[in-house]
């Protein structure tokens, strides 16, 4: 044998080995199921894979980029599934019609949205919705700045804001509950993707006031006190009314109860087997890994028709893809598309 052919050969082997660990590489990607989206969700499905991995070789990543930024990498085919804290927007059903990603919607809880203060807040009892949309009402920037000018008899102290960011689905919601239009508010709060930080500022700054997922405050009760809001229209027949796992059930804590849902690839759930078995492993254990991390089942035959969804493979928003909708109940929504 020359030194030719052995050279050739040995490329030939190299190349051959390179191949194999390629194959080897894109399989592994294949088992890999890339989830991202709402912090509000994560939480939820980051408990679900953990439970999944268990008995499961595929891997599951569960990033945090906002309900919004997830649905730029789902629509954009880099997630097979997307954590969402609201409905899909106008803007990004066409974002996914452009890229051929058709999705399954899938409600997979529901939660409130805690407005909370510092616990050495003395003056807030309760917030009416209407006081809150003068904190943070688009026109509030630059001008509404201290506490005594939301109510008579509040102290002359400067009012500090932080809420979820722009690319929040909980900041989508919470605008159009609160202000009466999706994504418009003041600037000038401090604004994190992140819970996490929000419960950070509010927590060590007395004249703070924020927002967030009822879960994150469950979580840090101890170091937030949460304000009762009142709706103003006797939907909930008590004046202010705090978020619980009752009140946001049974729908009395309103404006600021909402579902929150997981958007499916149609195809991923077509074609990998292992996205399929994910889905249908988070619905089968949806109810216990749910209040397991602080948040509220569908109630009823909530999951029996989410599930059937699912299997049916229907496609597109039971909210018409208009994003935020206050004021929904999935159930009724869901019997009635069975019908």
């Amino acid at each position: 044998m020359t030194l030719l052919t052995v050279a050739i050969l040995g490329i030939v082997s190299v190349n051959v080995e390179r191949m194999g660990l390629s194959a080897t590489a894109e399989a592994a990607d294949r088992t890999i199921i890339a989830v991202d989206g709402s912090s509000t969700v994560y939480p939820i499905t980051e408990a679900v894979a953990e439970e999944f991995q268990k008995s499961n070789k595929a891997r599951v990543t569960v990033g945090i980029s906002g309900t919004g930024g997830g649905f730029k990498k789902f629509c954009a085919g880099e997630t097979v599934i997307s954590d969402a804290s609201r409905p899909i927007k106008p803007t990004e059903v066409e974002a996914c019609k452009k890229a051929g990603i058709d999705y399954i919607e899938l409600p997979v809880a529901y939660d409130g949205l805690a407005v909370v203060v510092n616990p050495k807040n003395t003056w807030v009892d309760k917030l009416t919705v209407a006081e809150l949309k003068q904190m943070w009402a688009p026109e509030a920037q630059g001008k509404v700045t201290n506490w005594n000018q939301i109510r008579p008899g509040f102290p002359d102290e400067p009012l500090h804001l932080f809420g979820p960011g722009v690319d929040s689905g909980t900041y989508d919601y919470f605008t159009e509950a609160v202000v009466g239009q999706e994504h418009a508010s003041r600037g000038g709060f401090t604004a994190s993707e992140d819970d996490n930080v929000l419960v950070q500022g509010v927590s060590t700054d007395k004249s703070a006031l924020g927002f967030f997922g009822f879960a994150y405050y469950i979580e840090n009760a101890d170091s937030l006190k949460v304000v009762p809001v009142d709706d103003e229209n006797d939907a909930n027949g008590k004046g202010g009314v705090a978020p619980s796992v009752e009140s946001v059930a049974t729908g009395t804590y309103q404006p600021l109860s909402r579902p929150i849902f997981i958007y499916v690839s149609k195809k991923a759930a077509d074609t990998r087997p292992e996205v399929k078995a994910f889905v249908n492993f988070y619905l089968d254990h949806a109810t216990s890994l749910v209040k397991e991390v602080g948040y509220i089942p569908l109630p009823g035959k909530g999951y029996g028709l989410v599930k059937a969804r699912f299997e049916k493979g229907v496609t597109g928003s039971v909210f018409g893809g208009h994003g935020s909708k206050v004021g929904v109940t999935i159930e009724e929504l869901l019997s009635t598309e069975s019908k």
